[in-house]
Formats: structure tokens, C-alpha cells, sequence
């Protein structure tokens, strides 16, 4: 079966940098990194990604057709663990130390859900609750969506 190409997209407009959507696609935490790809948006368009290089896309962020409009870039509902109680700091740090992507609100953090992870959270006093939600984790500390190495 042959999938028709509806649209390409090259170039990546970030939130705040674009508006007027035509369409939308909602896309996984580990779908919003890509660099060649075919999506498929929200009214059924297939559209093809093809980047220059692998690019981390956020929630609200947009890509841009060769026609100039724009598809805009949705955090899709995913299986998460709601963290909450104890202390948080602490939490956060047991997270970050195996390399595990969080959100970080207020009263709680969100991770995907890993029973490996949950077992350790629980040992360390939290409460936890499996949701399904839109994932948009902290950004990488090197300024460009996640962390992709250590090279300064």
C-alpha cells in the first residue's frame, strides 16, 4: 500500500513563532523526536517530515509546510505516574539520576510509567497514580529541547 504525500515539511516553527494552524498532529513524547518521518494530522493529511537533523519538537510548536501554512505540534495523551508527597527535591533528584524524563509542576512530577520506577518512588515514600495525560517533560539542560550529550 502506497501512502500518498500530501505535504512536506523542512523547516520547524517553535511556540510563539508561528500561528494559524491548518491542521494538527498529536504526537508521544518519544514521537516529537524525529527527523524523517510521515505523520498523519488530525483531518487524515500524510504528511512527510524530513529535517535536517534530529529535532526534539515541543507542545505548541508547529511544522511548516513547503506552502507556508503550518501543522501544529500537539503532546499526545500517554500512560504516565503522577508523583506527589514526600519530598519532591528529593524525588526529582532520584528521577534525574537515571536519566528519566520529568515534568515538573508545582505539587508533583510526571514521568511515563515504568513499574521499575514506581516500585523505587513508593520505597522512597511517594504516592503514586497511574494517569493518562499529554507528556511535556523538562527541557534538556543544554538549551535545546533534550539532552542529546555532555559536548560543551
Amino acid at each position: 500500500m502506497t501512502v500518498e504525500i500530501m505535504a512536506t515539511c523542512q523547516t520547524v516553527r517553535h511556540h510563539g513563532h508561528w500561528s494559524g494552524a491548518m491542521d494538527h498532529v498529536a504526537l508521544s513524547y518519544d514521537e516529537r523526536f524525529l527527523r524523517r518521518k510521515v505523520l498523519t494530522t488530525a483531518e487524515g493529511r500524510a504528511v512527510l517530515v524530513d529535517l535536517s537533523k534530529t529535532t526534539s519538537l515541543d507542545h505548541g510548536d508547529a511544522l511548516e509546510m513547503e506552502d507556508g501554512s503550518f501543522v501544529e505540534v500537539r503532546a499526545a495523551q500517554e500512560e504516565l505516574l503522577e508523583i506527589r508527597g514526600g519530598d519532591l527535591t528529593r524525588l526529582a533528584w532520584h528521577i534525574g539520576n537515571r536519566h528519566t524524563p520529568c515534568q515538573i509542576e508545582g505539587s508533583k512530577l510526571v514521568i511515563q510509567r515504568n513499574h521499575v520506577m514506581q516500585d523505587m518512588l513508593h520505597k522512597l515514600g511517594a504516592s503514586v497514580t497511574e494517569i493518562s495525560a499529554p507528556f511535556t517533560p523538562e527541557g534538556g539542560a543544554y538549551g535545546n529541547g533534550r539532552t542529546l550529550g555532555h559536548s560543551h
